[in-house]
Formats: C-alpha cells, sequence, structure tokens
C-alpha cells in the first residue's frame, strides 16, 4: 500500500486526486494539505511513502516544504506538480531533494506510475519535462556550478552512464542503449549515485547539468 499525502491550495485539485486515488487498489491517501507549513505537519504526523507537492501555494510554499520535509524526513519521496509555464522554482526542488516532477495536467494513468515509481525509491524524469526543466536552469546566468573533482571520480563508463540518466532514460532504457543487462545497469547508477552522494536519481540530473557534463543542447 502506497500511502499518499496531498499538498495542494486548490481544494477542488485534491478533491479530484484523492478520487482517483481511493478507487485504485494499492493507494492511501493519508492527509492533504493547503499550503506547505500543513505539508510538513502532515508528513511529520502521518509519515506517508510520497507527498504530491504543489509548488506555488500560500504562505509556505512547496518550495520551502520540499527542502524541509527531505532534510527532516529522508524516508518520505516528494513528488513535485508544475505547470511549467509558471514554475520556475522546480530545478531548486531537485536540487533539495524532490524525487521528481510531474505536469498538472498529466493522465491519470500517468499520477498512478509516478507514485509507484517514486515511492519504490525511484526518480521520476520524463525526458520532454526533463529538456524542458533544464533549458530554462540553462539560460539562468545565475546558475551554480559545483566542483569539478566529483567527475573525476567517475569511470568513462560511469560518465556515459551519467548523461543517460539527464536524458530522462530509464535503467531498462539505459541497459538497451548500451547494450548490457538491466542489473548491470543498476549497479553502475548506484555506483554513480555513491560516488557523487546524490540522494536519486533527480539528483544525478542536476549535477549532470550543473557540472557541465550535459547541456540541453547536447542532452
Amino acid at each position: 500500500m502506497i500511502r499518499v499525502v496531498l499538498a495542494d491550495d486548490q481544494a477542488l485539485v485534491r478533491a479530484g486526486f484523492r478520487l482517483l486515488l481511493d478507487t485504485e487498489d494499492g493507494f492511501e491517501v493519508v492527509g492533504e494539505a493547503g499550503d506547505g507549513a500543513e505539508a510538513v505537519r502532515q508528513a511529520h504526523e502521518h509519515r506517508p511513502d510520497v507527498v504530491v507537492m504543489d509548488i506555488r501555494m500560500p504562505g509556505t510554499d512547496g518550495l520551502a516544504a520540499t527542502r524541509r520535509i527531505c532534510a527532516e524526513l529522508p524516508d518520505v519521496k516528494v513528488l513535485v506538480l508544475t505547470t511549467f509555464n509558471v514554475d520556475e522554482y522546480v530545478f531548486e526542488a531537485l536540487r533539495s531533494g524532490a524525487s521528481g516532477f510531474l505536469l498538472k495536467d498529466t493522465d491519470p494513468v500517468e499520477l498512478l506510475h509516478a507514485l509507484t515509481v517514486v515511492a519504490e525509491g525511484d526518480a521520476l524524469l520524463a525526458p520532454s519535462v526533463t529538456r524542458k526543466l533544464i533549458e530554462e536552469f540553462a539560460n539562468r546566468p545565475e546558475h551554480r556550478r559545483p566542483d569539478p573533482k566529483a567527475l573525476r571520480e567517475l569511470t568513462a563508463r560511469e560518465r556515459e552512464i551519467l548523461a543517460l540518466v539527464a536524458a530522462g532514460m530509464s535503467n531498462e532504457e539505459i541497459a538497451d542503449h548500451l547494450v548490457i543487462s538491466p542489473a548491470t545497469s543498476r549497479t553502475h547508477v548506484s555506483r554513480v549515485m555513491t560516488k557523487l552522494g546524490a540522494r536519486d536519481r533527480a539528483q544525478l540530473v542536476v549535477l549532470a547539468y550543473e557540472s557541465g557534463l550535459v547541456s540541453p543542447r547536447r542532452g
């Protein structure tokens, strides 16, 4: 059973998500929140598997709430909801520990898939959405770059793996692309995460683009 907290300032949006999850086996909505502060409180109270987090909410916004939840409750995953035309803070949410992002108008089946992926400890990084996000980020002159020494710890194959993760590929897609087994793909991704100190695949994407290993034009 995947336990979920829904955080969105629009009651109608929460009601729609709740209705969807209540009619599906394997999901349970354990709490709702209309702002970030309440989302943090609900996360502490219920210890859900996933918090579905809107970014733009009154008071404490979703970005601040994501940062707190990921810092204080490392076992609780955060799935960010976004409309890319207005949400310029999604990249910062990933940097803060969110495990992925999803468009608000996504198909219900995709939401269920996203919750399952994130609850299992993976990250949801759809390639088309990743490219849009990274383009927004890369066009800002103030974006930060980490110490390139971190990448020097990676082997050539591991750098290749990191670039494919940044392109939004799953372990299975990476395995097909490199003609290796899914188990080997998972092992490579895990080693890259360990070497770079990344919480999950979402943070690998952040590091790949911030380091300059991948750019929107090449990725």
